[in-house]
């Protein structure tokens, strides 16, 4: 295994609902845990997801849990003419995570993705290679839970 990470990890789902419906879901903070297989609980500080908000995370893999804090870096809502961006920037590995979302002809595409644009901080990447079994195996697994929460989100969007 090596101690290399992918900057840019992404995936996409065509949702059966407008941009407006699925916007309200990927922004509800408190929910990601219902989208997210590694959240297990998310709190908004002061209760308002908008551009500047922080919240925090309890996070797990199997049976390590751990907990982040994240804000909130872009908040585009979509519109007619324009795309949805939402996007938070976790503090401890300097990731930032994002929803994009596109109109298209039978309702929206949502792509997800985990960008690092800053790198990942050392501890980010010493507690991964020592305690989450590397960065191959813990990048195979945001990839399946990047697929879950997306799948998730469609299931509600169109339940």
């Amino acid at each position: 295994m090596t101690d290399t990470y992918e900057k840019l990890l992404e995936d996409s789902i065509e949702i059966d609902a407008p941009p407006a419906k699925v916007w309200a879901l990927v922004t509800d903070v408190p929910r990601m845990a219902q989208w997210s297989p590694q959240v297990v609980r998310s709190t908004v500080k002061g209760g308002v997801v908008k551009q500047g908000a922080k919240f925090s995370n309890i996070n797990r893999q199997k049976l390590l849990v751990w907990p982040t804090k994240g804000k909130i870096v872009r908040f585009s809502p979509p519109t007619d003419a324009t795309p949805g961006d939402f996007a938070f920037r976790i503090a401890e590995n300097k990731t930032i995570w994002s929803f994009a979302l596109e109109p298209t002809a039978t309702g929206t595409r949502v792509t997800q993705r985990r960008e690092t644009p800053d790198g990942i901080s050392s501890l980010s990447m010493n507690l991964t290679k020592h305690v989450l079994g590397g960065q191959e195996k813990f990048t195979a697994g945001l990839r399946t839970g990047m697929r879950q929460t997306l799948e998730r989100i469609k299931r509600e969007a169109e339940g």
